[in-house]
């Protein structure tokens, strides 16, 4: 779950009075793990045990990211790349309608997939991988 989301799923679990206060200490708490741990315990004991619920079942995939280089945080710590690939795809085989079989799906899925890669490998570069 990438951090927009997982920010929308706690605070969706707070009461709107709250979610200001709650969205500033959890966005905090995000750089840490111990801090999410503490974070979330406040939580229970605020009474907001589904919000705790849904630290606690997503804190370590929160930190995936954590094992990249720190110049790729701000891009892979979201689902926005995979989002936009998703929306393109949505927007091309929409102009098409119905396809007549699997393949013919396939083939424009692939041609668009290759398009992108290719723009992120000549174009304006995405992530780079220059070791330092």
């Amino acid at each position: 779950m990438c951090h927009v989301h997982f920010m929308r799923a706690v605070l969706r679990n707070v009461a709107k009075k709250y979610q200001k206060e709650i969205a500033d200490k959890l966005h905090e708490a995000l750089e840490d793990q111990q801090k999410m741990q503490d974070f979330s315990l406040e939580l229970e004991s605020r009474g907001y045990s589904k919000a705790a619920d849904t630290i606690e079942r997503f804190k370590l995939d929160l930190s995936n990211h954590r094992a990249f280089p720190r110049d790729h945080w701000k891009k892979i710590r979201t689902t926005n790349g995979l989002e936009r690939i998703n929306k393109e795809l949505k927007r091309r085989t929409r102009v098409v309608g119905a396809f007549p079989n699997d393949e013919s799906f396939m083939r424009l899925a692939v041609s668009i997939l290759m398009d992108i890669n290719e723009e992120w490998l000549t174009g304006r570069k995405y992530l780079t991988m220059d070791v330092k």
